[in-house]
């Protein structure tokens, strides 16, 4: 079947197979940082965002997002760049597997929230398996770019 849809800005127009996974499809199309993972939804490693919000692309089907607007960490380099660096900075990243879907999430979250609690930034972050780091390095991590994002927004920076 073909499928038309908006990919990081771009129109596409590809076809898919009925029963493809809207991971397969991303991935087809180029988009390494969409990876699979448990394929069981409980990972976060393939989350995209579909019409500005975060879905698990390895339980949508392809042909669901025909007419929609689907961004991976490809189309949000220059929002990630800053964000990547206050990670890698607390050692976070270790083998880096699970840092795209992470980032994505992440990023929903900035934009839902700027100002979450340290509560609601564990919340975000469960969805999101990382077998290296213990999540610390995460927390400490969205905690100093959220400090550092507010010290710019009040000329500190």
């Amino acid at each position: 079947m073909e499928l038309k849809f908006e990919l990081n800005g771009k129109k596409i127009a590809t076809v898919v197979e009925a029963d493809s996974l809207l991971l397969d499809a991303l991935r087809s199309l180029g988009c390494a940082s969409v990876k699979r993972g448990c394929e069981s939804s409980n990972c976060g490693l393939c989350t995209v965002f579909v019409d500005d919000k975060p879905v698990l692309s390895c339980s949508v089907l392809a042909a669901r997002v025909s007419g929609r607007k689907v961004t991976t960490l490809e189309g949000l380099q220059d929002e990630a760049a800053d964000f990547g660096a206050f990670i890698a900075d607390q050692g976070a990243e270790q083998c880096g597997f699970c840092n795209p879907g992470l980032m994505m999430n992440a990023i929903a979250m900035f934009r839902e929230n700027p100002h979450p609690t340290e509560e609601e930034i564990l919340s975000y972050l469960s969805g999101n398996l990382c077998r290296c780091s213990g999540y610390e390095g995460q927390l400490r991590g969205i905690q100093s770019y959220l400090a550092f994002k507010d010290a710019q927004k009040k000329g500190g920076v």
